[in-house]
């Protein structure tokens, strides 16, 4: 019966998971301790239910977004638990915010123990589903049977993985393949069938998926798989290691009105990015407010000084290398670039980048501005109008750009920010290759829970001054 009935547990879930947030919320609240309120509903009304109804509904939202109601037959523990946490804080930010546009009288901390506490309780109830189907597949119960096309070494590995794994709950019927195709030793007592039998093997036989396991040369070959199964409306499931274990694993997307595969180094979510944009323009328009006087008195000192100018706009180079000004508090003289050229053989950074710690250049101001990072503080504006983010890669010189080797500019993938790893890992005492190792794993490992740890250290960083210069 579950075989067949995929939607209907992922709707059993999602009912599951209102009636638990239900729950919980309804038994925090009845506690002032927690709550804040002794009587939530007269003392808030309106905005309470909608608060309410906010935290009920929006973890199946957020579950929908996230693919957690979609079959995670063959997903490892780990990719299920990413899922939830994620959604943990989403969830947790999203109750935050609604509490406050509301202005209803909760304690601060309550839509986050809310959260937590509902989010442990989904968490745990799903686990136990997904541990209990595991254990069916394991026995035999809730299977899918699937045919695999090829019957070659990478056939084979699929084979071989799928009876590794007992808990996705796959059978094989057999293999489909050219006549007179080699087939890899393991599987000389397998079942065999042609291509050209593939529209009886799936009007005769139960087959719940098809996966193509055939070499790169044989693609032209499987049309007559794709029609027949088209033609039945049973799911195909197309291997991508076709070209080597070097392309990055795809998305499927839209190139106009055809279908295509996006090939990227990482996919992040789109739905979490418009989060993270939408907290880099959140938060830049609160700094702005609150640093405006820090801002002022350093321009004020920058001025007084040598009567220069008191903003520096220097061309940086940000998503996938797209030039744009980025603003900085003057901290050097005036001639400062004319005057770079003459300090090439004082640089003490390795690879492309240019530093100097003792740059002859600096002005006093400047060094003081330097040392704690506030002449940094202007690039609020960047963020703001979308060339920057709050956390991301240092954005880099056109100059140093030209010299990277091709693997380095995947630095470039994602937009640049005025705080990350490097800046809060030491700065100018990390050599340009670790630099770019940094870059590169916050940006494969990118989530809202790093960006959030990435400027919570940014702040002793700055204010003890590590590796500042």
């Amino acid at each position: 019966m579950l075989r067949n009935n995929g939607k209907v547990i992922s709707s059993l879930l999602m009912f599951l998971d209102v009636v638990l947030s239900a729950a919980i919320w309804s038994f925090l609240i009845q506690s002032p301790r927690i709550s804040g309120v002794a009587h939530p509903f007269a003392e808030a009304g309106g905005a309470m239910l909608l608060v309410a109804l906010t935290a009920c509904l929006v973890w199946p939202f957020t579950f929908q977004q996230l693919d957690v109601y979609s079959s995670i037959r063959t997903l490892g523990f780990w990719d299920i638990t990413r899922r939830l946490i994620v959604s943990g804080c989403i969830v947790a930010t999203i109750l935050s915010a609604m509490a406050f546009a509301t202005d209803v009288p909760l304690s601060r901390e309550f839509p986050f123990i809310c959260a937590a506490l509902q989010g442990l309780a989904l968490s745990a109830a799903r686990l136990a589903v997904y541990a209990a189907l595991r254990s069916a597949r394991r026995v035999g119960r809730n299977t899918r049977n699937v045919l695999i096309v090829g019957s070659g070494a990478r056939a084979a590995l699929l084979k071989r993985t799928i009876d590794a794994n007992p808990g996705w709950g796959l059978l094989v019927l057999g293999f489909v393949d050219d006549i007179d195709s080699a087939v890899a030793p393991s599987l000389y007592d397998a079942k065999m069938f042609s291509l050209n039998q593939m529209p009886d093997l799936l009007s005769d036989m139960v087959v719940d998926r098809v996966l193509v396991a055939v070499p790169r040369s044989m693609l032209g070959s499987i049309a007559p798989v794709l029609s027949s199964c088209s033609s039945t409306g049973v799911p195909l499931t197309l291997l991508t290691d076709l070209f080597g274990d070097y392309l990055p694993m795809p998305q499927i997307g839209r190139f106009g009105s055809r279908a295509s595969l996006e090939f990227a180094a990482v996919h992040h979510n789109s739905f979490l990015l418009g989060v993270k944009r939408a907290i880099d323009v959140v938060g830049s328009v609160v700094a702005i407010g609150f640093c405006a006087p820090i801002v002022g008195l350093a321009a004020a000192a920058i001025w007084f000084e040598d009567r220069g100018p008191v903003f520096f706009s220097q061309t940086r180079c940000g998503l996938y290398g797209r030039r744009f000004p980025m603003l900085k508090l003057r901290t050097m003289c005036v001639d400062a670039e004319a005057r770079k050229s003459e300090l090439i053989d004082l640089n003490e950074m390795d690879g492309p980048v240019f530093k100097v710690k003792c740059d002859p250049r600096i002005t006093r101001v400047g060094a003081l501005l330097r040392r704690y990072s506030l002449d940094e503080l202007p690039q609020l504006w960047n963020v703001l109008i979308g060339e920057m983010s709050l956390v991301g890669p240092r954005p880099p010189v056109p100059e140093e750009v030209v010299h990277y080797e091709i693997s380095e500019r995947r630095r470039l993938s994602m937009r640049p920010g005025i705080t990350c790893i490097w800046q809060v890992g030491g700065r100018n005492e990390i050599g340009f290759q670790e630099w770019v190792k940094l870059d590169l794993e916050y940006i494969d490992s990118w989530s809202l829970g790093l960006d959030a740890r990435i400027l919570a250290r940014t702040v002793p960083a700055v204010v003890l001054a590590r590796g500042a210069s």
